[in-house]
C-alpha cells in the first residue's frame, strides 16, 4: 500500500470512529448521527417548535430554552437578584424580593407550570414556586418578566407547588415541612400532633392573572411532596403525595421510612371553595408580602398583608381523603383524561396507579380503613387501578403522551421507562445519564399532551461535557417519543438544578410577545419622553437625574455640582422604540448593579459618591457602531462646595 492509500485508509478509520460507526453493521450508534442531528438542527434564521421553561433550582430563576435545539434563549429573574438587568437592584424591582423576613436576594425555584384554559396550556403566564422562603411567582409571557410574587404564610419548604387547575382557577402551594401554626416557641420533640401542613389555594384572576390566597387547608403534620390537579372527570380535585406519615422529627432517612404505606391526599377544592364562599373558615393573623410589577409605571410595589383564611378539613365533610400509597411517594401525576393518579413510591418495587372512578365508589361505599386526624383512609385495594411491576429502582416522576402511554424516571437505575395505561405493561426503557429527577413532555401536565419529544433533567452530569472543575452544570437529554421506541437524540446543559419544566408550542406564545414599551404609555413618575424633558434636580442631599438614552448618546452627558455625601438617583429612560435595542447604564463606584433598560422603559439606580473627582458613566449594552462613544461624566466636589448644579445635553 502506498502512502497515499495508507493516508486515505487511516482517514476513513478516523472518520468512522468520529461518526460513531459500529464495526458490526456499519450503522451509526452515536447520539449525533445524521438522522439525530437533523432532528435537533434548527437552521440559522429558523425558529424552534417549542418553548421549554426550566426551573433554575438554587439559581432562583426561570430558564427559557428552545426545543428541539436545546438553545437557551433567556434567563428570567424571579426570586434572585440578577445583575445582567439590574433586577432586584434597581429601585423599581427591589420591592419584588420583599418578604415578611425582609428583602431576600435569592431563591430556590422548583416547579413551573403554564396557565390553562379548558385543560389546555394557553401560553399566558408561567407560575413557579420558591421552596426556601415560601413564595409563588407569576411570569407574564407577553414580556417574559416576573410581574407578581406572593409569599405563602404558615408554610415551610413550598414544594408541592406551583401547579394550576384546568382553567387556572387556582395555583396551589403545598408545604413540604410541617411547622407550628401559628409559629410558637415549642420543643421540636412535640412535632407529632402539634405541627401542621398548610395547603394553600391561591385564586387567580382570569383576566389579569392577579393572585390572592383564597384559603389555607390545615392538614396533619406530614411532609407534602408533590401535587397535580384533577382534570376531565376529576376536575375539582387536587392530589398531593405525602411522606413522613410517621411524623418523625429526626433522622428522617430512617424514621420516616417505617410505614409500609404513606398517603396521597385527595382534596375536593370545589367543595371547600363553596364552603368558603358561604363564610366558612376563619380569618387568622398571618404576615406575608404580596409584590406586583406594573408595566405602565415600570415599577414594583410591595404590600404586607396581615391575615389569611384557614380551613379545618374536619369542618368540610367529604372534602379530604387519604389514598394509601407505597412507600415515601414523590411524584403525584394525573393522566390526561383524569382517570388515573400515579403514585411513585421511592422505596417501592412497583408503581401504584389509583383509579379516580374507583376512589369515588369507595367514598360512596365508605370503604375506609380507619382515619388519620379525622380524615378517612380509603381501602387500598378498592382504589387500585393497577400496578406496574418491577419497573426499576427509585421512581420519581411520570408524564404522559397523546397515545395512552406514560413515562417514568428512575433515579437509582438511571433510566426512563415507558408503560401503557390500562394494561400496566412496560413497552420500552432507555438509559439516561445520570440519576434523573423529573422529565417533561410538552403539554404533559394537561388534557392535550404532545407526543413528539420528551426531555429528562438529570442530577449528575459526570462525563457528558468537557470538565470545568468539581462542579458541572446539570444535564438534560432530549428523546424522540414519536415512534414505538424512545430514542435519545440530544444532550444539552441546564443552569442551576432544574427540578421540573413546562413546555408549550411556540405558536401559542411567540405571536403575543411584546417587542417594546410605548413611550406614550410610560407612566413612570421620572420618565422622560424626549431629550427636552431631561434635567437634574436637587432636593437637599438627594439629586434626581432625569436621563435619556438613544443611539448613541446620553442626555445629559455631563453633570457638575454633585457633592460627596449626595444620593444620586439616575432615572434612565430608553427612548428607542425599535425591537431588541436595549441600553445599559453603569456608573463607576456603583455598589448595586448596572441597569439594562428596554425600549420605552424607565429604570432607576442609586449612586452615593464618596470621593471627589470626575467619574464616567457609560452604556453596557453594545447598541450601535458608536457604542464606545456612548458615555458621560459626573463631577463630584467636596461636601461644602458652592458649585452650582449644571448639566449639558450634548452641546459643544
Amino acid at each position: 500500500m502506498n502512502l497515499k492509500n495508507l493516508g486515505i485508509g487511516l482517514l476513513s478509520i478516523v472518520f468512522a470512529i468520529g461518526c460513531g460507526k459500529s464495526e458490526k453493521n456499519g450503522k451509526s450508534n452515536g447520539a449525533l448521527n445524521k438522522s439525530h442531528a437533523e432532528q435537533v438542527y434548527v437552521a440559522p434564521g429558523e425558529h424552534d417548535e417549542y418553548y421549554a421553561f426550566i426551573s433554575g433550582g438554587y439559581n432562583g430563576n426561570l430558564l427559557v430554552y428552545g426545543l428541539p435545539s436545546g438553545r437557551m434563549f433567556k434567563e428570567i429573574p424571579v426570586f434572585s437578584q440578577f445583575p445582567t438587568s439590574g433586577y432586584g437592584y434597581s429601585e423599581e424591582t427591589q420591592p419584588m424580593l420583599n418578604t415578611s423576613h425582609g428583602s431576600i436576594p435569592w431563591g430556590d425555584a422548583h416547579h413551573p407550570d403554564i396557565s390553562q384554559t379548558d385543560g389546555v396550556t394557553d401560553g399566558r403566564w408561567v407560575f413557579i414556586n420558591e421552596n426556601n422562603t415560601p413564595r409563588i411567582a407569576r411570569i407574564d409571557l407577553e414580556t417574559f418578566e416576573t410581574v407578581e410574587i406572593i409569599e405563602v404564610p404558615n408554610s415551610a419548604g413550598n414544594h408541592s407547588s406551583s401547579f394550576v387547575t384546568e382553567n387556572t382557577e387556582y395555583v396551589v402551594a403545598g408545604t413540604r415541612f410541617s411547622v407550628p401554626v401559628p409559629q410558637e416557641d415549642i420543643s421540636i420533640k412535640e412535632y407529632k400532633g402539634k405541627f401542621k401542613g398548610a395547603l394553600s389555594f391561591i385564586k387567580v384572576d382570569q383576566e389579569t392573572g392577579g393572585m390572592d390566597i383564597n384559603f389555607q387547608l390545615m392538614m396533619p403534620g406530614f411532609n407534602y411532596d408533590l401535587s397535580h390537579p384533577g382534570r376531565g372527570q376529576s376536575h375539582g380535585w387536587f392530589f398531593f403525595t405525602t411522606y413522613n406519615t410517621e411524623e418523625a422529627n429526626s433522622l428522617l432517612e430512617v424514621n420516616a421510612s417505617q410505614n409500609d404505606k404513606d398517603f396521597i391526599a385527595a382534596v375536593n377544592w370545589e367543595k371547600i371553595e363553596e364552603y368558603v364562599a358561604n363564610g366558612g373558615g376563619e380569618m387568622k393573623p398571618a404576615k406575608y408580602a404580596h409584590n406586583t410589577y406594573d408595566h405602565n409605571t415600570h415599577t414594583g410595589k410591595s404590600e404586607m398583608k396581615e391575615e389569611v383564611r384557614m380551613v379545618n378539613p374536619m369542618d368540610v365533610p367529604g372534602a379530604v381523603y387519604f389514598l394509601p400509597t407505597p412507600k415515601s411517594p414523590h411524584g403525584c401525576d394525573v393522566s390526561p383524561d383524569g382517570q388515573y393518579i400515579v403514585g411513585n413510591g421511592k422505596l417501592s418495587a412497583n408503581l401504584t396507579i389509583h383509579s379516580f372512578p374507583k376512589m369515588l365508589e369507595a367514598i360512596e361505599n365508605e370503604d375506609f380503613d380507619g382515619e388519620a386526624y379525622g380524615i378517612p383512609i380509603l381501602n387500598f385495594d378498592k382504589t387500585l387501578a393497577g400496578v406496574v411491576e418491577n419497573p426499576g429502582l427509585g421512581p420519581l416522576h411520570t408524564e404522559f403522551d397523546d397515545k395512552g402511554f406514560a413515562y417514568t424516571t428512575f433515579f437509582i437505575t438511571s433510566e426512563v421507562v415507558k408503560w401503557e395505561l390500562g394494561t400496566w405493561e412496560i413497552v420500552d426503557r432507555k438509559p439516561t445519564y445520570y440519576s434523573p429527577g423529573h422529565l417533561t413532555i410538552p403539554g404533559g401536565n394537561s388534557r392535550e399532551p404532545d407526543g413528539k419529544y420528551m426531555f429528562v433533567m438529570n442530577k449528575i452530569t459526570k462525563d457528558r461535557y468537557l470538565p470545568v472543575g468539581p462542579e458541572l452544570e446539570h444535564s438534560a437529554q432530549l428523546y424522540d417519543i414519536s415512534g414505538d421506541k424512545m430514542e435519545l437524540i440530544y444532550d444539552f446543559s441546564t443552569h442551576g438544578e432544574p427540578h421540573y419544566a413546562a413546555a408549550i408550542k411556540a405558536e401559542k406564545v411567540a405571536p403575543n410577545t411584546r417587542k417594546s414599551y410605548r413611550l406614550d404609555e410610560n407612566e413612570h413618575p421620572y420618565a422622560v419622553k424626549n431629550e427636552g424633558e431631561t434635567k437634574v434636580v436637587r432636593d437637599g442631599k438627594n439629586v434626581h437625574v432625569y436621563i435619556s438614552t438613544i443611539r448613541s448618546h446620553f442626555a445629559p452627558d455631563n453633570i457638575e455640582g454633585i457633592k460627596v455625601g449626595d444620593k444620586v438617583y439616575f432615572h434612565v429612560t430608553n427612548l428607542e422604540q425599535d425591537f431588541d435595542v436595549p441600553h445599559g447604564f453603569a456608573m463607576i463606584g456603583q455598589n448595586n448593579s448596572e441597569l439594562l433598560i428596554m425600549p420605552g422603559q424607565t429604570k432607576t439606580s442609586v449612586w452615593e459618591p464618596d470621593q471627589i473627582g470626575v467619574w464616567p458613566f457609560y452604556c453596557t449594552d453594545f447598541c450601535s457602531a458608536l457604542h464606545q462613544e456612548m458615555q458621560g461624566y459626573v463631577r463630584v466636589s467636596p461636601a461644602d462646595s458652592d458649585i452650582d448644579l449644571s448639566w449639558s445635553l450634548g452641546e459643544d
